[in-house]
């Protein structure tokens, strides 16, 4: 190699050098905490499940029960309209799972 090309060389490797210096300093700079991580994983799990609950009571709402099979769960099992129609709406309007479910929770 030539003396120029040498001093080419010298000179890319010190620029080089300067570019990563500024880097890992903006880098050290910047560092991310644990904690800072965490809470937000946590805040992203809590927008997931609030998402997923939302879907989840949609779901239920569309399950189609009658006022008799409702009456009935109220009756037997001692529970108020509410509870009722919640256990009605989760065994997809199956009355004797719906009651089934309530003897066993």
């Amino acid at each position: 190699m030539d003396a120029e090309a040498q001093e080419k060389q010298k000179k890319h490797d010190n620029e080089s050098a300067a570019d990563l210096e500024r880097v890992t300093d903006y880098a050290e700079e910047k560092e991310i905490h644990v904690t800072d991580i965490g809470d937000v994983l946590a805040n992203l799990g809590k927008t997931s499940n609030a998402k997923q609950a939302a879907e989840r009571e949609r779901e239920l709402s569309a399950v189609k029960i009658s006022k008799e099979d409702v009456e009935l769960v109220m009756r037997e099992m001692e529970i108020n309209k509410v509870k009722a129609e919640r256990a009605l709406r989760e065994n997809k309007g199956d009355v004797v799972a719906a009651l089934t479910a309530l003897v066993n929770a």
